[in-house]
């Protein structure tokens, strides 16, 4: 079934007396109860005692809602418009039709709200199916281990947190540590590899979404790319509503074998909208007056990730929330909740943000459960070590503050462990390939970078960059039948690295520049 997508240009009064019309007859003719209060984004309704769960009702007034709590008498009902348009006594009829979305191809490249009318101002698109943004989680048998990785472009992620295509990795920290960047680098690095991405802001302001499609449009990601946005300005019905309805369309694609990429950005607003309208409906408020069931809110949302089986679509859905703490609170409500339930957190540091390293990520509290089995063979030779390299620098960085005389091993490793540190720096919105990573990663492990200062080896790793991308061969052969990097393989990329160091000139500023 094929129909318009974008919001109706009917009148109120047409589209209910419509409704009506179409009816079947018999008893549900009756079915129209009117709006017993009005509350910031909710609605108490009364006189439809048949309604369902999840259920659309329409407004009089044109407003659509979503029945959220069911008892007797009365409906508590979430609007996914403004309330200021709704009155109270207005005659509120039942649609017969849970929340849905709008799925199919066409949505690729746009940018919706969390009903799937368009934003872009691109024209209505025109929609093949549609699916309930409410769905049950795939069954264990339906599933399969995540094998496959998910190379995001970022070497420290690739390097000592992988992800793996059907994974669940969260991405927390304070605000302005640049976590956003780094789901929407993952998405950049998917050009050649077909994964369909999706792009969900929740909460967010008008320019910062700006912002994010501009560089998906400019990484060339668009054509492949949907984004659904429900803004700081929108009703909080919609922000609640909006990952849901993400899930469902990366549902569809995984049902079609496509691997599927979601950014959900953030959960914390999308909790925040979620206690904002269970306090309205009057339910009982718990720690820090979140009602009891909001881990359930987003188990139920994230347990729809997954890599599948063939006989249950073949596809894959990874999944990027984001989740903000304050301070850096890690033991607060929510990001405790959602560290239990993903696979994983990547912790972007403050800490690292005012040493001005990035991506800020925090080795020491980053976790991958399940990317270790999806990670390049060859990657994890390299940087086996690497996560504890860096934390025996770290650790004899802080004692050597105390102006200690040190031996020239102590200082050997320093110089070593601020070149490793400083090799993982890298720009917003710039992906690097696994080839690009390797060759970096090789000269820094093995010390070709020990002794420059920031500028220098800036310069050096642009330049190995590129000549590691025109590098073919046996490094080649090896990223593309998933092998051990050789001992050949490594040598080749220890020559390369040293005629490019040659040939730009070392300057060095001592361990610490």
């Amino acid at each position: 079934m094929s129909g318009n997508v974008g919001r109706s240009t009917a009148t109120p009064e047409a589209l209910l007396q419509g409704l009506l019309a179409c009816e079947a007859p018999g008893p549900r003719l009756s079915e129209i109860g009117h709006v017993a209060e009005i509350g910031d984004g909710i609605a108490i309704v009364s006189g439809l005692e048949r309604a369902l769960a999840d259920e659309l009702l329409i407004f009089a007034s044109g407003v659509q809602g979503m029945v959220l709590d069911l008892e007797p008498g009365r409906l508590g009902v979430v609007l996914l418009g403004a309330s200021d348009r709704v009155s109270v006594g207005e005659e509120v009829l039942r649609s017969h039709k849970v929340a849905s979305i709008a799925v199919g191809p066409e949505l690729l490249g746009r940018v919706v709200d969390s009903l799937g009318a368009p934003l872009d101002g691109n024209g209505p698109i025109e929609a093949i199916t549609s699916r309930p943004v409410e769905a049950d989680a795939k069954a264990i048998l339906d599933r399969l281990p995540v094998t496959r990785p998910l190379r995001t472009g970022i070497k420290v992620i690739d390097a000592a947190v992988p992800v793996g295509l059907g994974q669940r990795e969260l991405i927390i920290g304070d605000r302005r540590t640049g976590k956003t960047s780094l789901g929407v680098g993952a998405i950049l690095n998917q050009t050649d590899t077909g994964v369909i991405c999706i792009y969900c802001a929740i909460g967010q302001r008008g320019d910062a979404v700006a912002r994010v499609i501009a560089a998906i449009r400019e990484g060339g990601m668009m054509p492949r790319t949907l984004v659904i946005a429900a803004g700081d300005d929108e009703a909080a019905g919609l922000a609640w509503l909006a990952p849901y309805a993400a899930m469902s369309v990366a549902e569809y694609f995984a049902g079609q074998a496509r691997d599927v990429l979601m950014v959900l950005d953030d959960l914390t607003h999308h909790a925040r909208s979620y206690r904002e309208l269970s306090l309205l409906l009057r339910r009982p408020p718990g720690r820090e007056a979140f009602p009891g069931d909001i881990f359930f809110v987003h188990a139920r949302l994230l347990e729809r990730g997954g890599q599948f089986a063939d006989h249950a679509g073949g596809g894959s859905i990874t999944v990027l929330p984001v989740v903000e703490t304050q301070a850096g609170n890690l033991s607060a409500y929510i990001p405790t909740n959602l560290i239990s339930i993903t696979d994983g957190q990547i912790y972007l540091s403050p800490r690292l943000v005012r040493r001005n390293l990035f991506p800020a990520v925090d080795l020491g509290v980053s976790v991958s459960r399940v990317g270790g089995k999806a990670q390049s063979p060859a990657l994890r030779s390299v940087a086996a070590n690497l996560r504890v390299t860096l934390s025996q620098f770290e650790e004899l960085e802080e004692f050597a503050r105390f102006g200690t005389r040190l031996d020239d091993a102590t200082r050997a490793r320093l110089a070593r462990g601020s070149a490793i540190r400083g090799a993982l720096r890298q720009g917003e919105s710039d992906p690097m390939s696994a080839r690009e990573q390797l060759a970096v990663l090789v000269a820094a492990m093995e010390g070709q970078f020990d002794g420059m200062n920031e500028r220098t080896m800036a310069e050096a790793m642009a330049r190995l960059r590129s000549a590691a991308s025109d590098e073919q061969g046996e490094i080649a052969e090896h990223l593309a039948e998933e092998a051990p990097l050789t001992e050949g393989a490594r040598e080749r990329l220890r020559a390369l690295a040293h005629r490019i160091i040659a040939q730009h000139g070392r300057q060095t500023d001592g361990p610490d520049a």
